[in-house]
């Protein structure tokens, strides 16, 4: 029978002491984002590999193809795009993918090794506070890094970005559910790795190969019919091309695996891999390993 606090002061389990702890949990979580971010800005090498490196990988492709003319252009050499706008939406995509998937991936995987989450679990602290805490770190410092990676792009390459406001209502749902299917799928993939020290060895292969063949680098077209195919079947690419449809021009959407931008795909298919994530998280997550 449910109990509910009475007048004398007794203690209850009704829905209003459910809603009090649901709250203090989300409360904590908020005020974990701060640490989380100061923890992740002190590790020099997830700030280059999850927040630098689509940066310095626009800024390769944008330099070393800038010779061979733009994408698109007229038989007299005129119109088309630069290289740098074509690959700014990849780049984009991979940053999401980056900073969900491998930093939690190999970042969760480190806690478990060292021990840091066997301590967390024996504290106070609820599972959706730690949550809550890194989901917000990554969306805080996603949105900067996409931020930079516009800035490099407007400043460094003359990249014209869209000025109309359909255009960014499509970057804005893109982006927050790829942010967040990233999120959720590093989490489940964090319980893969032996040991934290193995974390990068099993994460970023993972993620550098699901960069070349969704689009990232290459043309998506390009690819054998088998490997798009396959390729289909991860979030990557789907987040890729929604980015392409806010960036490039309608013409381009005629290289797009079916000749079209397919924006309900996008959606689902990312929406697919969040249900996915969650329920690999709720089978996997665990303070400690339960092979320890």
């Amino acid at each position: 029978m449910t109990t509910l606090t009475t007048t004398n002061g007794t203690t209850g389990t009704g829905p209003a002491q459910h809603t009090d702890t649901l709250g203090r949990a989300i409360r904590l979580g908020i005020s974990r984002i701060g640490y989380e971010l100061k923890v992740y800005a002190r590790q020099g090498d997830s700030v280059f590999f999850t927040f630098l490196f689509p940066i310095l990988m626009l800024s390769i492709f944008a330099v070393a193809f800038s010779g061979m003319g733009n994408l698109g252009a007229a038989p007299d050499g005129t119109g088309g795009i630069s290289w740098a706008a074509y690959y700014l939406p990849g780049m984009i995509a991979a940053g999401m993918l980056l900073s969900g998937v491998q930093n939690l991936g190999v970042d969760i995987a480190t806690e478990k090794g060292d021990g840091t989450l066997k301590r967390l679990g024996g504290s106070p602290l609820p599972v959706i506070s730690y949550f809550i805490g890194k989901i917000g770190m990554v969306f805080l410092s996603a949105i900067v890094q996409a931020g930079l990676i516009l800035l490099v792009a407007r400043v460094g390459f003359n990249v014209e970005l869209p000025t109309d406001p359909n255009k960014w209502l499509l970057f804005a749902w893109v982006f927050l559910l790829g942010v967040i299917t990233s999120c959720v799928l590093g989490i489940a993939l964090s319980a893969l790795p032996r040991s934290g020290k193995s974390a990068t060895a099993v994460v970023i292969p993972i993620v550098l190969l699901l960069q070349f063949i969704s689009g990232v680098y290459l043309q998506f077209t390009m690819l054998p019919e088998w490997l798009q195919n396959f390729a289909s079947v991860f979030p990557l690419k789907w987040m890729a091309q929604g980015m392409r449809a806010v960036f490039l021009p309608e013409s381009f959407a005629t290289l797009e695996q079916g000749g079209t931008w397919n924006l309900p795909w996008v959606a689902i298919i990312m929406g697919v891999w969040f249900v996915v994530g969650l329920l690999l998280t709720r089978m996997t997550f665990r303070w400690i390993r339960k092979d320890t």
